[in-house]
């Protein structure tokens, strides 16, 4: 009898760093929630931003099934990754296991993921404060990473999440740096998205920061800019971003010459 083949690869820094773009590029994804009574699958759309720690943030409204799904049982699953031209099955894609957790409206944690979600998604800002809708925090416990042919890993929470005193102190200061580069810096911001996460384009925005990278959008698109290290406050994001836009100098004055 043949040996079971083991397709799961070994997790390595590639594959937490794929799932890691996936989940903090994505604008929508998939979100499966269990139907009471039968606990058959349900999935549904819906737009999506994460905290600055990792986890994916939804705002839903109690008009919709699967909000009551996920108050009856918090287990769930959101399927991150967008397929573009050929076959759709060899783009990579991530699949979170997650529980819901509702935040109170009021409350630190609500309004610091009402501030990144409606950074992410502005058109929402129509309809966020309506009472009707929550936001909630799907709290990742484990992930299903496809990065294409050959290429699936088994991740932990802790392969995705970021922890430590970081997270806390660029969540302090992070709206006011990503308003001054958005105000101050769009040439370096194109700059960034050009020379490290490979965009054509130029008018690309700040929408997001954590200590591990920046997340840029552009109309509907959304790019990741990893730093070349993690940064532990705030003003080693603001050095950071000195550096990296110093590139952009150093390679004019080399092009110049």
């Amino acid at each position: 009898m043949a040996e079971e083949k083991n397709v799961i690869q070994k997790t390595d820094d590639e594959g937490v760093r794929l799932a890691r773009k996936l989940l903090r590029t994505a604008r929508y994804g998939a979100l499966a929630s269990l139907e009471p009574g039968t606990g058959a699958p349900f999935a549904s759309r819906v737009a999506v931003a994460t905290e600055v720690a990792g986890d994916p943030i939804i705002l839903v409204s109690q008009l919709s099934e699967h909000t009551g799904f996920i108050l009856a049982d918090p287990r769930c699953s959101l399927l991150l990754g967008e397929p573009g031209s050929g076959d759709p099955l060899a783009y990579a894609r991530v699949t979170l296991m997650c529980r819901a957790e509702r935040l109170e409206r009021g409350t630190p944690e609500c309004d610091e993921a009402g501030r990144r979600y409606l950074n992410r998604h502005p058109k929402a800002k129509l309809y966020a404060g309506f009472k009707d809708f929550s936001f909630f925090r799907l709290k990742i416990e484990r992930s299903s990473l496809n990065g294409g042919f050959a290429k699936a890993y088994r991740l932990t929470r802790g392969d995705i999440v970021l922890t430590g005193p970081a997270v806390a102190s660029i969540a302090v200061g992070e709206q006011s740096a990503i308003d001054h580069m958005n105000a101050d810096h769009a040439a370096a911001l194109d700059f960034y998205a050009r020379h490290f996460a490979g965009a054509r384009d130029t008018g690309w925005r700040a929408v997001a920061a954590d200590p591990e990278g920046m997340d840029l959008q552009r109309s509907d698109m959304t790019r990741r800019v990893f730093f070349p290290a993690p940064v532990g406050d705030l003003s080693e994001l603001r050095r950071t971003l000195v550096d990296m836009a110093a590139a952009d100098e150093a390679a004019g004055n080399r092009n110049a010459g």
